[in-house]
């Protein structure tokens, strides 16, 4: 697994020591693991699940035999079990979550529903053992809390948004959860997404839209910048290795210099551009195509959309009038005339940052 994942590149990063210890995330060890949850279920089990499943493995929170993954396609439950011998797989949803105490959903948000009636018969109908105490833990985009309660007829649900960088243990997290979910379940379950790089909990769920706009995409925001930069390195005649040298060392260390100087990013851009400079008449290409504006309105689409796939109201942003919500989206007791969720106020709740490397940040 780890040699699928990380590159020549990447693993010369790890051991200059410019990554923050991945080689952690997908190290065998052979002591014995302490469960976190005494079972774990995975229904699908695309990239992000195996980016979950595999630390749970190698930094010894979860036994194999502890987790049960489940996928319509027999194809990918046999690479599960090729990639993490012991995991157990299950032909049916009914079976895989029967007696699990965390359920993690990691499919397309096309497809919860699908997975809402499995979950719901199993429940209501006997098809399987569902815990009383069971959790559901959503890596799906866009889909809200009150969705997965609605449909599933579990009361515990965590929500998070994680990002592709965990899966070489560099990712971020921004999660919540319902307030039935106890201190010591939450302190499980950001055991769980530590796993694999830095967490943020929130107590505002609006924050996880937010966030799937700057940490959940952003990756390819950030991909399509390297790309650019890698093919005008080229144009110029430098080699397509040369060049992607170049630009995902320069990438990664402004990223680190930023993060260790706690410098605003003006004060650093500054700090590169003299006057009437290289790097001055770049910036000036820059502003003068708007580079900021086209950042910011990407930003806000990307927000808008996670609105729409979860059916809220996405008139929010510059430029976007004040809108009436949908009847469908109107809740118990709610005012007919209520507006968009986020028209002008931000969220009221609060945003803790847990660092996986570090201490708690303000």
């Amino acid at each position: 697994m780890a040699n699928r994942l990380l590159s020549t590149t990447t693993r010369h990063l790890i051991s200059q020591r410019l990554l923050p210890s991945c080689t952690n995330y997908f190290s065998t060890t052979s002591s014995s693991a302490s469960n976190v949850f005494s079972k774990i279920t995975f229904i699908g089990t695309g990239k992000m699940s195996q980016a979950m499943l595999s630390p749970l493995i190698s930094q010894n929170l979860q036994t194999p035999s502890s987790i049960t993954a489940y996928d319509v396609s027999d194809a990918a439950l046999a690479k599960v079990e090729e990639l993490y011998p012991g995991v157990q797989t299950a032909t049916s949803i009914p079976e895989a979550i029967s007696d699990s105490n965390l359920i993690v959903y990691g499919v397309k948000p096309q497809n919860v529903d699908k997975v809402h009636a499995e979950i719901r018969r199993a429940k209501l109908e006997g098809a399987g053992n569902v815990r009383d105490d069971a959790i559901l833990l959503s890596i799906v985009a866009g889909v809200p809390i009150q969705n997965f309660i609605d449909g599933s007829s579990v009361q515990k649900v965590a929500r998070s948004m994680p990002n592709t960088p965990a899966q070489i243990g560099a990712g971020v997290t921004v999660w919540g959860c319902t307030e039935n979910i106890d201190a010591n379940e939450r302190k499980k379950i950001k055991t769980i997404l530590d796993s694999f790089g830095e967490t943020v909990f929130v107590d505002d769920e609006m924050f996880i839209d937010m966030s799937t706009s700057i940490s959940g995409s952003g990756p390819a925001y950030v991909f399509l910048l390297m790309e650019a930069m890698v093919d005008a390195g080229v144009h110029m005649g430098f080699s397509r290795e040369t060049a992607t040298t170049l630009v995902h060392h320069t990438l990664l260390g402004s990223t680190k210099f930023a993060m260790e100087t706690g410098e605003h990013p003006a004060v650093l851009r500054n700090s590169v551009t003299s006057p009437a400079g290289t790097t001055a008449s770049a910036i000036y290409e820059l502003e003068n195509g708007k580079f900021r504006t086209v950042i910011k309105d990407a930003i806000w689409a990307c927000y808008r959309r996670s609105l729409e796939m979860g059916g809220q109201c996405s008139q929010v942003g510059p430029n976007r009038a004040t809108m009436p919500m949908p009847e469908s989206s109107l809740g118990e007791g709610a005012s007919e005339s209520a507006s968009s969720h986020h028209p002008v106020k931000p969220p009221m709740g609060e945003m803790r940052v847990q660092s996986s490397f570090g201490s708690k940040q303000p």
